[in-house]
């Protein structure tokens, strides 16, 4: 069996499937073509509308047979919401995906992470690539609900201030708090975050859709002097341009563009992260906003203050620089932009960092009646590293590519405590976001609260497929 990460991908053999979410969740699904968009109402399937070619659902499992599926189906979304309307899915426990094959053997699970205000989220996605059909895990959240979602495949709705909307943006999953995506004026939010690639560390050539990026000193776009304000009545102080995220925002609206849809992986496989860091800025602090639809550098940041998480990427005291790109389609003539924001590394702040996780875990130890873990140089040495690899090497797992394994990692750093535990978690944007998240999953929870252990050491990476990794290292 395979456990799946956001972003992970598996090829998935032939004939029927069974996708199974047990719990208190309302299950569905939408068949689209290459475009992600629906082409009628017999393609939503949802308990109302259980059937459609290749599709059954019942109860809590879909039984998917991509074969059957209609002509130039090529993608079926899997979607998950509450079963009662409108509640939250932070209120419940976290869904947890299980496919199995025909004979009943399990091929994969997802779990994705904690969700916040998200009331529907897309779970996974099955897709046609060469001959065969491959399973992708997902996990981005919808804050207004089907409303949003529905645009997002090609369903039109009447925005509150004007005429239906028509959205499109390209699925990508949602690893804690990230960036926004939108299609303009109409009023709605959706998180996303980035999906793994197999380029890790490498830039391809733009695609040749034209971009115009605002990083220079002159700030010919206006973007500063519109931003900076806002962030001066929040008490943030103001970000300064920096000419390697203006390249790769440029870089990114450009495949967005090329792409004709939005997502933190553009048609090149590459993430708005990597390209970050391939231009050589390394930081400790990262925010993003995605969108298309606004005509003007005044429009798009009048979007991201009308809308509750954009604007507070927008005045996020964490945030030094920030940069902005946009592309057209030259198809469509849509305009995407892309607009990211972040803090330089530094040792003082990945020192500050690092202390913050392990003051946020020795608060937890504490309310358990532990005593406090002391911070190892040795394992801070080893979860770096395993952080610093995981982003250079765009993999995720305790396991590294050459089979080394956290003890295996803490000798070669030097320690000689016989007993190791190891944490690891991507995508969450915070110290705090990362311990909460760690104990909310037993396992993770487990370590932390051990009372074998006595030392720890926390690692801390900018970058790779997801945008953050950490790792706890644990030792007695």
């Amino acid at each position: 069996m395979n456990v799946l990460v956001p972003g992970g991908n598996l090829p998935l053999p032939g004939g029927a499937l069974a996708v199974r979410v047990p719990g208190p969740f309302d299950l569905c699904a939408l068949v689209t073509d290459d475009s992600g968009q629906v082409r009628g109402d017999a393609d939503f399937v949802f308990y109302n509308q259980p059937t459609a070619p290749g599709a059954v659902l019942r109860g809590d499992t879909l039984t998917l047979e991509p074969d059957r599926l209609r002509t130039g189906a090529t993608r079926v979304t899997v979607v998950v919401g509450a079963a009662a309307p409108g509640t939250p899915l932070a209120r419940l426990p976290l869904p947890t995906l299980h496919v199995t094959d025909a004979p009943g053997r399990v091929l994969a699970r997802f779990t994705p992470p904690p969700a916040q205000g998200e009331t529907v989220l897309l779970l996974a996605e099955f897709y046609r690539r060469g001959g065969g059909w491959k399973l992708r895990a997902l996990g981005q959240g919808y804050a207004d609900g089907l409303a949003g979602l529905a645009r997002d495949f090609g369903v039109d709705v009447v925005a509150e201030d004007g005429p239906p909307t028509g959205g499109r943006a390209g699925a990508a999953p949602a690893h804690g708090y990230a960036g926004e995506t939108g299609t303009g004026p109409a009023s709605r939010r959706r998180t996303t975050a980035p999906r793994p690639t197999t380029t890790p560390g490498s830039v391809p050539s733009r695609p040749s859709a034209p971009y115009v990026p605002a990083g220079s000193a002159s700030d010919p776009d206006g973007f500063l002097a519109l931003v900076n304000p806002a962030r001066a009545i929040a008490g943030s102080r103001p970000v300064s341009l920096d000419a390697r995220l203006a390249s790769a925002a440029g870089a990114h609206a450009a495949a967005l563009a090329a792409a004709g849809r939005l997502g933190t992986e553009g048609a090149d496989g590459v993430s708005v992260h990597q390209r970050i860091t391939a231009t050589g800025y390394r930081y400790l602090a990262v925010g993003e906003h995605l969108v298309s639809g606004p005509r003007t550098t005044a429009e798009f940041v009048a979007y991201c203050l009308r809308t509750d998480q954009a604007r507070q990427t927008l005045r996020d005291p964490a945030f030094t620089h920030a940069a902005l790109g946009r592309a057209t389609d030259t198809r469509t003539g849509d305009t995407y932009w892309t607009a990211v924001w972040a803090s330089a590394l530094t040792p003082d702040g990945l020192a500050r960092t690092a202390a913050e996780v392990v003051a946020l875990t020795n608060r937890e130890r504490a309310r358990a009646g532990l005593p406090a873990l002391a911070v190892d140089p040795l394992l801070t040495t080893a979860a770096q590293a395993h952080s610093a690899d995981m982003v250079a090497r765009a993999f995720y797992s305790h396991t590294s590519p050459e089979g080394s394994h956290p003890w295996d990692r803490a000798a070669a750093a030097g320690s000689t405590r016989r007993t190791i535990g190891e944490n690891i978690a991507c995508g969450q944007r915070s110290p705090a976001e990362v311990t909460e998240g760690w104990m909310n999953s037993p396992g993770h929870r487990a370590n932390i609260l051990k009372p074998a252990f006595t030392h720890i050491g926390v690692g801390f990476a900018g970058g790779g497929p997801s945008g953050t990794y950490w790792t706890q290292l644990f030792g007695a």
